[in-house]
């Protein structure tokens, strides 16, 4: 797959309009929260530009001599103000009615209302200094006139210290409030906030903001293509299937491996269909509140059916829709079961000629609820497997359009030699081996820089400054020299074409690669044979040393599995007989379909087949110890082996069979697509090669 535009291969006439690519339209991003925070503003604005400034200013005399001695007095108020003190005379209510002279003191509060508060004020130097006036002023009062003693107060501001105690407390909680909103909006939507949380996540594209990746960007998906083209095809032409009286699938469900290209597909469906097309995925259904998920559900058809026709396409399909009451804990799966029932209702909702088409991606099918998969709602499967050799050399085609090659590059070489591999595998290789180039300080990247793009792909990163003593290397070099004897001299095993010694990864001291045969059956004798393989490191071991490392147990791990594979679920051994306790779906609830005395018999002949299987090798690899010290001998010296070099020391391979790259690369064998994608009744080929790739990888690692 090539995720890179292509945008030479994309210049169609009438087609492609765009020289740049807009960016994918959101939702909007008017922020409800700006009305609120304006309205916060304008209040303290009113506050601080309209609020009584406590009366108008006079000097003491002009308060002794008009307001004081006259007895027109009601109180004072006195408070530390900066450096001074404040002092605020309130006046008689009935000497502020009566008398005119008091008019012109006369002040308003905010928005215009009357002021109650002090008519005046005055300042002093200090608090003792303000008694002490005071008291001289009203020495010679009239009888029965009691003096104006000033009230002391602790204040500095009133209204910053109305700010102070409510309003900062109140900003900080609608703050954190607007926090925690955000959080559980989950940050998009509208905003991210709680009054666009139902809202649908969505991304468009459309005229405004296309996608220019289209189907010369996808390579390997001939069949696939082919499906999605004619959905294509529906929504640009729909009278051309409607005439003929048929009707469009509804939904198309894209199933594959991580890194097959489903997404990729997708990008190109939206970038040929010229509809509007929806992206989003199964996540985004999900939140903390009870709703949320089927609300958004709602949203996105209503969306969809204005847009009409148009594409909705759901990445990850299973966050939301995993069959429904398996596993669930009490109210646990509430909210997501009732998003996965809106999904079924809407999709079964809507007219067959409205227009709107569901696709959607999942490497995961088998947890999927039988609801979503019935026709009517997602009516098409459309697998998407690992490329075989002509897709992936279509592949390596595509990715190594932009890297600056030597004329040496063949893609058919390198597809031949990187067997289970997936699109976005190959893509990595392509960009390792660039960069392994640049590293190098050269002008073109050359099959060697491919080479060490593929070992550091399957192997990991080579640790060229690891230490390791030298009976260790010893061990390490037998180990690998036995799965080299194992493989040449079985012969239904993949024959090694490259063996080291030297560390990669994280824990491989000893890496190994095979070229097997891609193929979708597998006989008992292939299988056996593939066990033995993988068992030579540790029985070559144990006939060297006489003792045996903890470097076997990633091949132990994976005898075990395809053992307990062969017995219980392919039908393979004459004790249990042809039974098959596969349980892909969990359909037994983790409740063993057998009985305890069928469990033991298992047990039992598993532990006989790898026991044949220990013999078996052991015998092989006694017969041929003198080719197993060579080869041991000349890895401890060289420590990388080839395929020429296995040749050299052990001879021709004794079998007329030839690998998958001879008969590929040298065009021999019948390799169309025709003869790679067999066919077969009542056996799953995922199935069987998850379980044989798992014994007999492209590396092997000690």
């Amino acid at each position: 797959m090539n995720d890179n535009q292509n945008t030479n291969d994309s210049k169609k006439p009438g087609k492609r309009i765009p020289n740049i690519p807009k960016k994918p339209q959101k939702g909007p991003k008017f922020n409800v929260f700006w009305i609120y925070a304006a309205i916060i503003i304008a209040v303290i604005a009113a506050q601080l530009l309209f609020s009584s400034d406590g009366g108008k200013k006079v000097d003491y005399p002009e308060f002794e001599s008009k307001m004081l001695l006259t007895g027109d007095v009601e109180r004072l108020v006195a408070f530390r103000s900066e450096d001074l003190v404040k002092v605020e005379v309130y006046i008689k209510p009935e000497a502020l009615k009566n008398k005119p002279e008091y008019k012109k003191y006369k002040s308003t509060g905010t928005f215009s209302a009357v002021n109650t508060g002090p008519t005046v004020y005055f300042n002093a130097g200090t608090m003792d200094g303000l008694d002490k006036q005071l008291a001289e002023s009203q020495k010679n009062l009239p009888v029965g006139q009691k003096p104006i003693l000033a009230e002391k107060d602790s204040r500095t501001n009133p209204f910053l210290g109305l700010l102070v105690n409510i309003g900062l407390p109140l900003l900080l909680l609608i703050g954190f409030w607007i926090f925690m909103m955000r959080r559980m909006g989950g940050g998009g939507a509208g905003g991210g906030q709680i009054f666009s949380i139902g809202k649908s996540k969505a991304t468009l594209f459309d005229k405004e903001s296309q996608v220019n990746i289209t189907f010369n960007d996808v390579a390997g998906l001939e069949e696939a293509k082919q499906e999605v083209m004619e959905i294509v095809d529906f929504l640009k032409n729909p009278k051309k299937y409607t005439n003929l009286g048929g009707k469009i699938p509804k939904g198309a469900l894209l199933v594959g491996s991580p890194g097959t290209g489903k997404t990729l597909l997708a990008k190109a469906v939206a970038g040929e269909a010229q509809v509007p097309f929806f992206s989003l995925s199964g996540s985004d259904f999900v939140e903390m509140f009870v709703g949320v998920g089927a609300s958004r559900v709602r949203d996105l058809f209503k969306q969809a059916k204005d847009k009409a026709p148009c594409i909705i396409f759901i990445d990850e399909v299973d966050a939301i829709g995993r069959a429904r009451g398996k596993n669930s804990v009490m109210g646990g799966n509430d909210e997501r079961e009732n998003t996965l029932n809106q999904l079924l209702v809407e999709m079964d909702g809507f007219g067959t000629d409205s227009g709107i088409i569901i696709l959607a991606a999942t490497n995961r099918p088998d947890v999927l609820d039988s609801a979503l998969l019935r026709p009517g709602r997602f009516d098409r499967q459309i697998s998407i497997d690992k490329p075989d050799l002509v897709g992936r050399e279509h592949i390596f085609n595509v990715h190594l359009k932009p890297i600056k090659t030597a004329e040496e590059v063949d893609a058919k070489k390198l597809s031949a030699q990187t067997p289970g591999f997936a699109g976005a595998e190959i893509a990595n290789v392509c960009n390792e081996a660039a960069l392994i180039a640049a590293r190098k300080n050269k002008e073109q990247v050359d099959m060697q820089d491919f080479q060490d793009a593929i070992d550091r792909v399957i192997g990991g990163l080579e640790k060229k400054n690891k230490i390791i003593s030298p009976e260790e290397k010893r061990i390490v070099a037998y180990h690998e020299a036995g799965h080299a004897i194992a493989g040449w001299f079985l012969e239904h095993a993949d024959p090694l074409v490259k063996v080291s010694i030297v560390p990669r990864g994280v824990a491989a001291l000893g890496y190994a690669q095979y070229l097997p045969k891609e193929q979708f059956l597998y006989t008992t004798e292939q299988l056996i044979d593939g066990m033995c393989m993988t068992m030579g490191g540790r029985v070559a071991e144990d006939i060297t040393f006489g003792k045996i490392s903890t470097g076997a147990q990633n091949d132990l791990e994976r005898i075990t599995k395809l053992g307990y594979a062969m017995v219980s679920i392919y039908g393979m051994n004459e004790a249990v007989g042809n039974v098959s306790f596969h349980d892909p779906q969990n359909e037994y609830n983790f409740n063993k379909p057998y009985s305890e005395k069928t469990s033991e018999l298992i047990d039992v002949e598993v532990r006989k087949l790898i026991g044949d299987v220990y013999i078996k090798t052991k015998q092989l690899l006694i017969d041929k110890q003198d080719g197993l010290e060579k080869l041991a001998q000349k890895l401890l010296e060289k420590e990388i082996l080839f395929q020429a070099d296995l040749e050299e020391i052990l001879g021709k391979r004794p079998f007329d069979t030839r690998t998958t790259y001879d008969e590929f690369v040298n065009g021999t064998g019948d390799q169309s697509p025709a003869a790679e994608g067999l066919i077969h009744d009542g056996v799953s080929d995922t199935d069987i090669n998850k379980e044989v790739n798992g014994l007999n990888p492209a590396s092997d690692k000690a």
